[in-house]
C-alpha cells in the first residue's frame, strides 16, 4: 500500500522511530535485569545466557529494522529457537517426554524453515522492485 499523504509517511516514520525506541530501551532494562540478577545469585546458568542470547537477537533485530526498514523473517524464527531451547532448558524436570518431543519437534521444523528460506533467498533472489 502506498501511502500519497507526505504528513501520513511523516507520522509513521515517527511512529515506527518512537516504537523502535520502546523495544530498544525495554530491551536494554531487561538486560541489565537480568545481569543484576545473576550478580545477587552469584551464578550464572544456561537459562540466563539463553535468555541473553534472546535479548541480543531482539537488539539485532532493531538494528537491522533501523537500518533497511525490513524485518529478515529469519529473525522471528531464531528468536523462537532459542525461546524454546530455553523452555525445554527451564522445564526439562517438569515437562512428559510427549511434550518435549513436540517442542524438539518444532525446533527442527523452524530449522526446516530457515533453510528454506535461506535456500529461496540465495535461488531466487529479490529484485530492486521487489523490496
Amino acid at each position: 500500500m502506498k501511502l500519497s499523504r507526505p504528513w501520513m509517511m511523516t507520522f509513521l516514520a515517527v511512529a515506527e522511530t518512537v516504537g523502535l525506541g520502546l523495544i530498544f530501551l525495554a530491551t536494554l532494562i531487561s538486560i541489565g535485569l537480568e545481569v543484576w540478577h545473576m550478580v545477587e545469585a552469584l551464578r550464572v546458568e544456561l537459562a540466563d545466557l539463553l535468555l541473553l542470547f534472546l535479548f541480543m537477537e531482539v537488539l539485532a533485530m532493531i538494528g537491522i529494522f533501523h537500518e533497511s526498514h525490513r524485518v529478515p523473517v529469519r529473525f522471528p524464527i531464531y528468536i523462537a529457537i532459542v525461546a524454546l531451547a530455553r523452555y525445554l532448558v527451564l522445564g526439562a524436570k517438569s515437562l512428559d517426554p510427549l511434550s518435549m518431543l513436540a517442542i524438539g519437534g518444532t525446533v527442527l521444523i523452524l530449522a526446516g524453515a530457515v533453510l528454506v528460506i535461506r535456500y529461496g533467498h540465495l535461488k531466487f533472489p529479490y529484485g530492486e522492485k521487489d523490496c
